[in-house]
């Protein structure tokens, strides 16, 4: 490695087509974390091989969603191998991520109900690999907040850009202080704890794209987007899915 060399990773996304990976470098960013809601590891990994190429890795990754919808505490695992669903206790899903060696984040802690809280982290700080202390769907009280629960509990940070928006596309990232050359190196930077910086843009652009972000946090819980994904007990990520084998059954 270079002397000065940087990895720099938007870590975790919800959008991914040629224009993202466009924005992407054009913002400087060596990598991009996939992880769309309520879609199988199998085809986020096709459209994370698809978008990567020698000067963009995208990192297939998992927000899985534990608990019930009404009070959905959300984990993001990278690394992992085997299929694991939504809904199922937040406990199960640890269990399953340290069975996979997976890297475990703890995105936007205490968030509304969409999230882990300080008393999950406490309960489970250990089975942590790290906490975002900035989002841009937060407001500055609650990065005060994510800031101080991960001092707490003496876990590292990280950042993304949340980007349910191409705009916001590297908004904030994480710059670790090497380079990293694959899906499997960024992993394990994130389980051994490498040196990071936490890094965000500023000024009103940043500010209106955040605003952004979060305005559409209304339209991803809308009753609509609630009653086409979570009533059916169809959906691809429902342990009940044909995909799981039973391997979840009384689980959640």
């Amino acid at each position: 490695m270079t002397e000065g060399e940087s990895f720099r990773v938007d870590m975790h996304v919800k959008v991914l087509d040629q224009r993202v990976v466009e924005r992407a470098k054009a913002r400087g960013l060596d990598a991009l974390v996939y992880a769309p809601h309520f879609e199988r590891l199998p085809s986020v990994r096709e459209a994370a091989a698809r978008y990567s190429d020698d000067d963009l890795l995208v990192v297939p990754a998992r927000e899985v969603f534990t608990g019930t919808w009404q009070n959905r505490k959300h984990l993001l695992a990278l690394g992992l191998d085997d299929l694991v669903p939504d809904f199922i206790p937040l406990d199960a899903a640890l269990d399953e991520f340290d069975r996979q060696d997976a890297a475990v984040l703890a995105p936007h802690p205490e968030f509304l109900n969409v999230s882990v809280s300080r008393e999950d982290l406490a309960a489970y700080a250990d089975r942590i690999d790290a906490v975002e202390t900035y989002n841009p769907k937060h407001w500055p009280h609650h990065n005060q907040r994510a800031r101080e629960i991960a001092a707490e509990f003496d876990l590292p940070s990280f950042t993304s850009s949340y980007a349910h928006l191409r705009t916001s596309v590297g908004e904030a990232w994480t710059e670790f202080d090497r380079a990293l050359d694959s899906a499997g190196e960024l992993v394990a930077a994130l389980k051994e704890g490498v040196p990071r910086r936490i890094v965000r843009r500023s000024g009103w652009r940043h500010e209106l794209r955040c605003a952004a972000e979060f305005a559409h946090l209304g339209w991803e819980n809308s009753y609509e987007k609630i009653d086409r994904l979570f009533l059916s007990g169809t959906e691809p990520t429902h342990p009940d899915h044909i995909a799981y084998d039973d391997r979840f059954e009384g689980v959640y």
